[in-house]
Formats: C-alpha cells, structure tokens, sequence
C-alpha cells in the first residue's frame, strides 16, 4: 500500500481539501476554507498546514465565537452543502467556540471545530491554559464540547486520524445528524509525522441521498388528508435545504391546504401567494394562529416544533387534531405523535402530491385563507407606514428597508424583538432573503453571520439588522468583513439597552429590571441612574465601517439609498422608541413563567393570567392506530 509521510496537521488539511458533496448531479467541495486564530496549540500544526495548502484557504478572524458563527451562515445560505473549518488554539481559544457550536447543532447546520488540545504525551502538563482535574488526566476543556456536538473524538495517536476523519464526514454530510462536529488535536499529535494511506487523500465524494418514507406509512398519511376539513401545512427549514420549493408551491395550489411559516422555513412560499397564512405561533399572524386553533391535520415539513412555532404547545386547538411530520430526522418526524414520514421533504411531498391529485380543501376555506392573507397585507402595510416622520419606531425602520432592497436581497438578523416583528412583518419575495437565527437567538450572531451569507452568495447584498446590546456582544468581525471586502450594510438601532427582554419583563411584573444601559444611581444603589453615553455609530467608525447617521424616516431612506452605492461595510445608525413593538395577535402565546408568590401585586395579578393561559395548552398525545 503507497503511503505519504505528513504530520497529523498536514493530513488533516490535506484530507478536507479533497472531500466533496454530490446531490441532483450538482458535485461542489465540501469546505470552503478555514477560519482560525492562532496560539501555541494549533500554530505549529495546523497553522504550519494551513500555510503550505493555498488551495485551502485560511481566512483570518477576530473571535473564535464568530467565525463559527460565520461557518454556520454560510453552510445555511448554501443548504448545507457547504460549509468551514474553524481551528483554535486551547483554552479560551477553544471554549470560545462552545456557544456558536450549539447554535450550529440546535440549528442542524454543519461545522467543524479543530481546537488544540493538552499534550498527549503529558511530558510538560499542566501546560498553560490547561484544565486539571484530580480524578482523571484525560480531560480538558474540549470536553465541554461533547453535549453540543454531533461527532467528538480526540486524536490521541497518528492512526486514529483516518477513521475519526471518515466519521466526521460522515455525520457532518448526513441530513439527519448534521450539526458541529468536534476533533481535538492535542499539540505534540499535531506535529507528528505517519506514514499515512495515498487513498485517504484521493479525491472523495459523499452523496447526500433523499431517502423516502415508508410506504405504509405514507398510506396512512394519505388516508388522515383525505379526510381531513381542515389541514394546514407548516413550511420549517427543512423545505429550504431541500430545495422543495416549488414542489410545495404546486403542492398546495393542487390540494388548497395552507402553509404557515417558521423563522426557518419563511420564503419558502412568496408572500403574496393567497395560500400563505405567514408566520406562526407566538409571534404569529392573526390568520395562521386562527387557522391552526381549528386544525384537524398539521402536516409539518422540516420543522423541530420550537416553542415559538408551537405557541408554547397551545397553538392547536382541535383535540381531534391529527399531526403527519415529513423530516429526515427521526427525532423530529415522531414528534407531537405524529405519523412520521422520515424521509427528504422534496422527495415526500412528490409522493404526497401523486397520491393526492383528486382531494382539494372546500373553496369556503381556501377563500377564506385567501381573505386572511389580503388581510394580513394590510396590516402591515400600517405597521410600515409612518406615524411621527422624525421619531420612527421599530416597525417603520424594517418597512422602509422592505420596500427599498431587491428582490434577491437578504435580511439577517438573530435576537432581541427584531426576529418577532421580522416574523411577522417581513415579505419575503425568494427563498434566501429572510436569514433568521432563532434556533438558539444568539447575540453576536448578526454580523459574523452577515459575513456568512455574503461570502456565501456575494452578488446579494446582505442587511444585518439588530440593536445596540446585540451588537455589543461580537463588533469585531466588522474589521473581517472589510479586510476580505465583503461588504455588509448593518442597520444598528439603539435601544438604550436590552428592549426585547424590557418588554417581556415588564410582561411578567418585573418592570424592566437590569434592562437599561444606565449608571448606577448613588440614592438607589440600582441601575436607575442617567443613560450612559455610549457612542456606538463611533465604535463602527473606529472598525472601519462607513457610518450613516440619519434622523427620521426620509433621512433614513436616502442612508439606504448611499450604502448600496458604497463598497466597503456601511452601518446606518437610528434610534427609536424603546418600547413601541408590534403587538401579538390570535392565540400568539408563549410560556414564561410567573412567580407564583410575590410582594408586588402586578405579579399577583399577570400569574393568575398565566395560569389561565396554561389552560390551552396541549400535549398532543392522540395515538396512532395502525
């Protein structure tokens, strides 16, 4: 057998770079470079391999957490067929990477994670940065990264590098268990040299399959809409990384069942198509929330029934209420008792659609559907439109931004009350331009993912939206995307603090405590003092970015109007009224809980609502009988 003698670094790089994805005859490389920060775990490794391997390019970064938070904006932009590898030094360099490695495996989208990690020979522990423990020295900070990863292995010896590689692959290019995958590369395993296979670094090709259910269950599925009155359709992220489409276009033209949307799944359907209700569930619409309170069958493609979607389980009503789950998971298929249709969501829905050809919804419903989407477009027509020309709120600054991108433009946003109004508000003309992290609502994701999804697409252009407190969490991969010259437009709204979680305390009794970026105010001993001069259109200045900083909607207009001409990251900063949001409508509930003693009698009284609310909840228990 012919070998090649490489260090475990340079084999690691070398294997990456020869790995490729096949699907519909479309064949592409499955990584499309590495993000990394270098330290004395991965410098002399896989920094030394990074180096000699120009066609596997390394792109610089500022934060361990952002760069993965790019790798998984990208890999969702290109349906996960694509995705980076993201290597670290140990230590905080590794830890760093933890909570965007559980956004990318709550949100199903792959990533792999090479951090350094202790000597394996020991020869020199306790090294700098490393954990000790007094029960065992085959621990580090790595471990950490063991509940939120999909595959985790650590490279103790050369020879186990070609099997943990083929296994990472394997689960990194599985629909079903996608997500972030761990390798911990200890330094002195790094820089030692094998004599590997030649085939190991041949040219590999891993087809991603679109499996089909069962064909009695399919049957089943079948039968329960056919009989069913009143059926709807939920479109989850699942239709997008499918390319499903059109196919659920025709679907429900064919049959008249509706489609609502999750944050993931929104664009899957034009906005403007009379059988799409809009977003569903807590931050639903009225139509969407109202048909699924009289569902008789929820057919959920590609979706996890996150409690947003689900209004906190009491979004369906009909205790009759029949659930068919289309999903390549088999976790998510079985959810809700549901028949489960485990199988590619393109492919599915054919099979449904054969199957269906001769069963229609009553024209009652469809047109009464119909009224609730026209009725819809209304309302947001006046949540666009502005109130006070030179105090905007929230819902005026999105509407603004709506009317004036293209069509093939994207928005992109992850936290705060952005996403719900977004959910809402936003008409999504193509299937890419709606870019929601509502998986994990991750603060900090908004302008590394920005970077994501224009290095992912780059003839789009990309406005990241998000305010003051997100944005101070990760600012500093605005530097990234000018270095690379991948031009972002961020609309940066200042809250005076954290607005979204104000709102929802106020909500729950809790007045917006700790909510405010204010000083400490010495009467007090509280946070109740002056606002705190905070000068963020300076902060993005001083990155790099060109800043707008317009007052009023005209002026607003016409930053928007300049950015798209520049060609360098523009941040156009606004302010707005705090607490003026858009409003929940129809059932859009979503369960925090309340105390349930307490000295004030706000909380007294909004616990007794609670309690009321806890009242429609549901857990879909119905069982199958097959």
């Amino acid at each position: 057998m012919k070998t090649k003698r490489l260090t475990v670094a340079q084999a690691t790089i070398e294997f990456l770079k020869n790995q490729y994805v096949k699907r519909d005859g479309v064949e592409m490389p499955f990584f499309a470079g590495c993000f990394g920060i270098f330290g004395h775990g991965n410098v002399a490794g896989i920094g030394e391999a990074l180096k000699h391997n120009l066609d596997f390019k390394y792109y610089q970064c500022r934060n361990e957490q952002a760069m993965v938070h790019t790798a998984a904006a990208y890999a969702k932009m290109k349906n996960r067929m694509q995705t980076f590898v993201c290597t670290t030094s140990i230590g905080p360099g590794a830890t760093n990477m933890i909570t965007a490695a559980a956004g990318a495996t709550i949100n199903r989208l792959p990533v792999l994670l090479l951090p350094g990690d202790f000597f394996s020979k020991r020869t020199a522990s306790p090294l700098l940065q490393q954990l000790e423990s007094n029960f065992s020295q085959d621990i580090s900070v790595n471990d950490c990264f063991k509940p939120i990863s999909k595959y985790w292995d650590r490279i103790n010896r050369p020879e186990q590098l070609t099997s943990a590689l083929l296994e990472a692959m394997r689960v990194l290019t599985s629909p079903a268990e996608t997500g972030a995958v761990t390798l911990a590369l200890p330094h002195d395993v790094q820089t030692e040299a094998y004599d590997f296979p030649t085939k190991l670094f041949e040219k590999r090709i891993w087809y991603i399959p679109r499996p089909t259910p069962d064909k009695y269950l399919i049957s089943k599925a079948v039968e329960a809409i056919k009989n069913a009155k009143k059926p709807m359709l939920i479109a989850g992220g699942g239709v997008l990384y499918s390319e499903a489409e059109t196919l659920l276009k025709e679907f429900a033209e064919t049959t008249g069942i509706p489609v609502a949307e999750t944050y993931a799944g929104k664009g899957a359907l034009h906005y403007q198509h009379p059988l799409n209700l809009g977003a569903l569930g807590g931050t639903g619409t009225k139509g969407a929330n109202e048909i699924a309170a009289e569902a008789d069958v929820v057919i959920g493609i590609g979706t996890r029934y996150g409690d947003f979607m689900t209004a906190s389980k009491s979004a369906w009503q009909n205790p009759e209420v029949t659930f068919i789950n289309i999903n390549i998971a088999e976790m998510d298929a079985f959810k809700h008792s549901a028949i489960p249709l485990q199988g590619d969501a393109k492919e599915t829905l054919q099979v449904l659609l054969e199957a269906l050809q001769q069963y229609k919804t009553e024209e009652s419903y469809t047109e009464r559907v119909k009224t609730y989407n026209e009725e819809w477009d209304k309302i947001v027509d006046t949540a666009y439109e502005a109130v006070d020309e030179n105090h905007p709120v929230q819902s005026e600054y999105i509407g603004a931004l709506n009317n004036f991108i293209d069509d093939k433009d994207v928005v992109l946003c992850a936290a705060g009350s952005l996403p719900g109004d977004l959910h809402k508000l936003w008409r999504t003309k193509n299937p890419k331009g709606f870019h929601l992290e509502y998986g994990f609502s991750c603060m900090g994701y908004e302008i590394p993912g920005g970077l994501g999804v224009k290095m992912a697409d780059p003839d789009r252009e990309v406005y990241v939206m998000c305010g003051d407190a997100t944005y101070l969490m990760l600012p500093s991969d605005l530097v990234t995307t000018i270095q690379e010259g991948y031009k972002i437009t961020m609309i940066l709204i200042n809250n005076e603090g954290y607005a979204s979680i104000g709102g929802l305390s106020n909500h729950v009794g809790g007045g917006g405590f700790g909510t405010h970026y204010k000083y400490r105010n010495e009467e007090t001993g509280q946070l109740d003092g002056d606002f705190l001069p905070v000068d963020f259109a300076k902060n993005a200045e001083s990155l790099g970015a060109i800043v707008y900083k317009p007052k009023g909607i005209e002026a607003y207009k016409e930053a928007l109007a300049k950015a798209k001409t520049n060609d360098r990251t523009t941040v156009i900063y606004v302010e707005t009224i705090r607490d003026r949001k858009l409003a929940g409508y129809a059932y859009s509930w979503w369960e925090v809980p309340v105390p349930e003693v307490s000295i004030s009698e706000d909380v007294q009284k909004i616990r007794q609502q609670y309690i009321e609310d806890k009242k429609r909840q549901k857990q879909y228990l119905k069982p199958n009988k097959f």
